[in-house]
């Protein structure tokens, strides 16, 4: 994998060119709009009065008068600051428009049930030396049409009357007449039927309305018609690629049902091979039940490669590669390499111009941490193993050498191997074996803090060559409109993990990972998103028989706080913590009882009181907890084009007792946690949304745990405070300051869910 400080800053440039491309495509047309000027007066505000039953951002989309706007969301400040078109784009009022507008308006609310609705205009001149309007459309909506009655005609024994139900929610009974309502029933009545085989079905509809008492009937026909099956598969358009490899990787076979799931997932899995431009999946016309199908493809190159190059003031230059052969060997089976390599010149490098100084040593000895770090690793991906899709195998070996410079270097090497069986579409079990040999150097503090063992003895023997292998069984579900933007559906995620000697990995544990997402826009109206999310997380330490220690290595244990976490924290800074601290701050400390504090032994440095120093002195460190239970609800609704608002309350514990059994829920209870709400932004860039979020941070001051180290003839010793310092959120400000402390901000790419 590659390190951490490279995923951020390849994550940094990804967001700048992101946010780049968000206003690149606005800006351009800018130039032509200098000098210009329009006889038709500039729409300055454009206002929909009267807008109560259906949504007024939706409504404002079904037509063409718009107002001038700024041209991005990263572009408001200079909005703010000048009217200029660099930063503007400026509508102009067309009346012809502004009255097709009305007509639109009209139909708009006829087909959602509001068939009385009248829409007037006025434009007022907001400022003739600019010649700048503000147009208004007054909407008198009227009573709207309702549902009297829906009847489906339909067969039980091939659709189940849940489904029915789900299906036709919008159009129950007491709710507005909506046409376009009863179109997606209708589209979904054609699709399910397909995917029970039944691609020839029929689906008819019919509405009748009453003027004077504003009811309506609906009903809607299903016909199945005769199942439908797959006769020939023809391909056409491959020169590398052999006819059996693209039939083997479909989930369509010939006499098979035709199902619309079938086809989806056989077009999915054509383009994921990254083996072709363009795969279509056709069915001529035929008025035969047995469907002939066509696949026409565009093959891509079937090997690439990459090689980048970079530098920044903590890893100094740094280079990659990747290669990947999409056709290894035949088969559609996938070959990947991949290296990475930092710390180049760093020797001559460190601490020169804007690169920071590293340390280089460790535990007051030399330490190899300007040595080039680096990692490779190498990847096999067999699809269609032992029969057609759905199962696909993987094998796997890496080898890596990390460094934190003053902290820790990380040397480790193994493999994988991974089986996959897709039980439907989106939704593969996997099974998982991974060995690695882990050997790491560290200082005392890093093994105390991150590994939660702090006598020297135990430290030495982490210090050695250990293995860390995890069995591991995972399942996934997506059943989610959109990957990006979820709007109705859900996610789920089970990860079940055990090491022991049966598995030969020095690290033993038992570890269950639960995670859930669920959307919904199932009310009015429906663009605004209801979200909702689930963590839990439980992981049992076994005792190693070898060394006689329970040991978790700091990968396998609980974390909460964060971007996608309980963002109210930075992130990991929800749960057990401790803080460290310098000795060389510590003698500026009192000691408990009075006078100057010594730090030249572990005894009298012991006795230093931590809370006569600044807090800033401090270094808040998570130790990670054995359970975790975290959940959040979040509110999205579209305020401006591309811009969304989101308003959300997180809330999350992280507990260090075991968790065994449905009783022992209120030890997780006692662990570290907290509820934080929050706010935000999301602005839709071609990259993803970029989100802004603030959360808020209400806890307590907290009584932690102090850490310091004395070096005694060349031995660094790791010393805990006998008093432990009173930590609070707020820092030692007041006033705006005091609360400015309580607020998060977090910048990412991507929902936080």
């Amino acid at each position: 994998m590659p390190r951490p400080e490279l995923i951020r800053g390849r994550r940094r440039w990804a967001g700048l060119v992101a946010l780049l491309l968000a206003c690149a495509p606005s800006c351009l047309p800018a130039q032509a709009d200098r000098g210009q000027k329009r006889p038709d007066p500039e729409i300055r505000h454009l206002v929909l009065n009267g807008v109560k039953g259906v949504d007024s951002y939706d409504l404002r989309k079904s037509i063409s008068t718009t107002g001038s706007e700024c041209r991005s969301l990263l572009l408001v400040p200079f909005c703010a600051l000048s009217k200029s078109p660099l930063w503007v784009q400026r509508h102009y009022l067309d009346h012809d428009e502004l009255a097709r507008d009305v007509l639109r308006m009209r139909v708009y609310y006829w087909k959602r049930g509001y068939r009385e609705a009248t829409v007037d205009t006025t434009v007022v001149v907001e400022n003739a030396e600019k010649n700048q309007v503000k147009v208004t459309f007054n909407v008198v909506e009227g009573a709207p049409t309702l549902v009297q009655s829906i009847r489906v005609a339909y067969d039980s024994l091939i659709l189940p009357l849940k489904r029915v139900t789900r299906i036709t929610r919008e159009l129950r009974a007491g709710k507005p007449l909506n046409l376009i309502a009863l179109d997606t029933a209708r589209y979904y009545f054609q699709q399910e039927m397909w995917n029970r085989g039944y691609g020839d079905a029929a689906v008819d509809t019919a509405t009748s309305a009453n003027a004077e008492t504003r009811q309506g009937t609906v009903d809607i026909t299903v016909v199945p018609n005769r199942r439908t099956t797959v006769g020939t598969i023809t391909v056409k358009g491959n020169n590398h690629i052999t006819p059996l490899t693209i039939q083997n990787t479909i989930a369509l076979r010939p006499s098979g049902l035709y199902k619309r799931d079938d086809v989806i997932e056989s077009q999915r899995n054509l383009y994921e091979s990254n083996l072709f431009r363009q795969a279509t999946i056709v069915v001529p016309p035929q008025k035969d039940s047995v469907k002939n199908l066509l696949i026409s493809v565009s093959e891509s190159p079937l090997h690439e490669g990459r090689v980048s190059f970079g530098f920044n003031n903590i890893d100094f230059l740094q280079a990659d590669g990747r290669f990947t052969d999409y056709n290894f060997i035949g088969g559609a089976r996938r070959l990947d390499i991949n290296g990475v390599i930092g710390n180049l010149g760093a020797s001559t490098l460190n601490g020169k111009g804007f690169f920071r100084k590293s340390a280089t040593e460790l535990n007051g000895a030399p330490a190899p941490f300007l040595s080039p770090t680096w990692l490779a690793s190498i990847e096999f991906k067999q699809p269609a193993w032992l029969s057609k899709p759905p199962n696909a195998f993987g094998l796997s070996a890496f080898a890596h050498r990390r460094a934190a410079p003053g902290i820790y270097i990380d040397r480790g090497y193994g493999g994988a191997v991974t089986f996959t069986h897709n039980l439907r579409i989106r939704a593969p079990l996997s099974g998982t074996y991974r060995y690695e040999q882990t050997k790491v150097e560290a200082s005392d503090v890093y093994f105390c803090v991150y590994y939660g063992v702090c006598d020297l003895s135990t430290i030495g023997q982490l210090r050695g060559h250990r293995s860390l292998s995890p069995a591991i069984v995972s399942a996934y579900v997506d059943r989610t409109d959109a990957p990006f933007t979820p709007t109705k559906g859900y996610i789920g995620r089970l990860d079940l993990e055990h090491a022991s000697n049966v598995t030969m990995s020095d690290y033993r544990y038992n570890r269950l990972f639960l995670e859930a997402s669920a959307y919904t826009h199932y009310f009015y109206p429906s663009t605004k998103v209801l979200a909702g999310h689930l963590k839990m997380g439980w992981v049992q330490p076994l005792t190693n028989g070898d060394a006689g220690i329970s040991v978790l290595h700091p990968r396998k244990r609980f974390y909460a706080g964060g971007a996608q976490s309980v963002r109210g924290y930075g992130e990991n800074q929800l749960g057990p913590r401790i803080l460290t601290v310098p000795p060389s701050e510590l003698a500026s400390a009192t000691a408990i009882g009075g006078g100057k504090c010594d730090v030249s032994s572990a005894a009298t440095v012991a006795t230093c009181d931590p809370n006569t120093i600044k807090q800033s002195f401090f270094t808040s460190r998570p130790i990670g907890g054995t359970s975790l239970l975290e959940g959040s609800v979040e509110w999205r609704t579209p305020v401006a084009r591309k811009v969304t608002a989101a308003v959300f309350l997180d809330a999350g514990v992280v507990g260090s007792n075991s968790l065994v059994g449905v009783g022992n829920l209120r030890n997780l209870a006692r662990g570290s946690g907290a509820v934080t709400p929050g706010a935000g932004i999301r602005y839709a860039s071609p990259a993803g949304p970029i989100r802004i979020d603030i959360g808020f941070n209400p806890s307590r001051t907290e009584n932690l745990t102090v850490v310091t180290s004395v070096t005694q003839n060349g031995v660094v010793t790791l010393v805990p405070l006998t008093t432990m310092r009173s930590f609070s959120p707020t820092g030692s400000s007041n006033g705006i300051g005091k609360l400015l402390n309580r607020l998060t901000l977090h910048l990412s790419i991507g929902e936080a869910y």
